[in-house]
């Protein structure tokens, strides 16, 4: 989305070409979101525009308006891709260019044009916005009043033009009277105009602030540190029209793009470290060594530390050896359990054996026979023909066994 520094570049090319010159033709398009949402009508607005003086052209924050020679005058947001072009000059920053197709740089009238104009010179401008997020709206009043009006009265001062309202006693006293995000602060248009989010991570690395730390949990110093933080950056992105070629070397600003892609750069220059945050949906980058905690944070803080090209091949082939590891214990542990497994399988079957070998009454083959306890067969019957009483046995018992087999049947005798 473009911010202070690129809506400064846009009113920097109409008054160099458009302030001062009266419009011979306008042409809108019935844009039901760019001129509908804020109650505009395009193709009225546009026949309106015809026979009329540009007088001046100002900004406020991410707002930019034209003042007419008589009213109604135009207030315009590009909301995410919108932009101001201008026939035969290059006026957008270069990643804008960079973005689009070689063969719609040179058209005219460009691509996704909502309206447009010439002037009795023959400079013609477009306004163009792909995604339909942009607004432009008339305001009638006088024109040096337009600021008075809405939607520019709603909006907190900018702090490159506003240099009487934003101070560092106004930012004290908005920090110190609420309790949010220090980000979500100067996201805040209504508390300051104009800082978008790249530009508020970059202000709070230079101040060495963390993101996420309630805006009222911090020391008058760093207050200080942080107000001239944003004039610094503001100031100087200004003056450099958002063209990001010339920002500082030191800018977070150079290296907090390509989350993801193979050119993400995960350190600055001086070796900080970057990560992003992601709470509610929002992301910042910062460097976590550099902008420390120094007091409460918002809870659910998700951190995401960024990786070079040459850091996720690093951790792609540490990840895999340490797969590789982890699998090689597995087996030498599967591989141990197999062989316990084994030995204890091996020991109970010598256990159940040698208490087998206990049990055995006589050994085959040629072991040698241990002495049994039961009485053989031979033993047994030897013991039933024992006479009970001992020597006292009479000849009678004699006689009446003497004819018995030893199946204990009578033989016949002869009558």
């Amino acid at each position: 989305m473009p911010e202070i520094a690129e809506i400064a570049r846009a009113v920097h090319f109409l008054r160099l070409h458009f302030v001062g010159k009266v419009i011979k033709h306008a042409e809108a398009t019935d844009d039901a979101n760019v001129f509908g949402k804020v109650g505009t009508d395009g193709p009225k607005m546009a026949a309106g525009l015809i026979g009329k003086k540009i007088i001046s052209a100002g900004t406020q924050g991410k707002y930019f308006w034209v003042e007419m020679s008589k009213s109604p005058h135009l207030v315009m947001h590009f909301g995410m891709t919108g932009w101001i072009h201008i026939k035969g000059e290059r006026t957008a920053y270069t990643n804008y260019y960079k973005k689009m197709n070689p063969d719609e740089l040179d058209n005219w009238p460009p691509r996704y044009w909502k309206f447009k104009i010439e002037t009795e010179d023959g400079d013609e401008l477009a306004f163009t916005d792909p995604r339909r997020f942009g607004r432009v709206r008339t305001v009638n009043c006088p024109g040096k009043d337009i600021r008075k009006y809405s939607p520019l009265v709603e909006n907190g001062p900018d702090p490159v033009v506003d240099l009487d309202v934003f101070t560092e006693d106004y930012l004290r006293e908005k920090m110190k009277s609420r309790r949010v995000p220090i980000k979500a602060l100067l996201l805040d248009q209504a508390v300051i105009s104009g800082i978008g989010n790249w530009v508020a991570d970059e202000v709070l690395y230079q101040a060495k602030l963390h993101p996420e730390q309630y805006c009222n949990d911090f020391s008058d110093a760093e207050i200080k540190q942080l107000y001239e933080s944003i004039r610094y950056v503001c100031q100087t992105a200004v003056d450099k029209l958002g063209d990001s070629d010339q920002f500082p070397d030191d800018w977070l600003f150079n290296y907090r793009w390509g989350k993801g892609s193979k050119n993400a750069h995960s350190h600055t220059p001086n070796g900080d470290k970057l990560a992003f945050l992601t709470v509610g949906g929002r992301t910042s980058c910062y460097a976590p060594a550099r902008q420390k905690k120094t007091g409460q944070v918002v809870s659910g803080v998700k951190e995401e530390p960024l990786e070079s090209a040459e850091e996720k091949d690093s951790s792609k082939k540490a990840s895999r050896t340490k797969v590789a590891k982890s699998k090689q214990e597995s087996e030498e542990i599967e591989a141990n359990g197999s062989k316990v497994k084994t030995e204890k399988t091996a020991s109970r079957k010598r256990k159940i054996k040698t208490e087998e070998d206990e049990e055995v009454t006589c050994t085959p083959n040629k072991a040698k026979a241990r002495p049994s306890k039961k009485p053989t067969r031979s033993q047994y019957f030897e013991d039933a023909r024992k006479p009970k009483g001992g020597a006292e046995t009479t000849e009678e018992t004699k006689a009446d066994t003497s004819g018995r087999r030893r199946s204990g049947r009578l033989q016949s005798k002869a009558t």
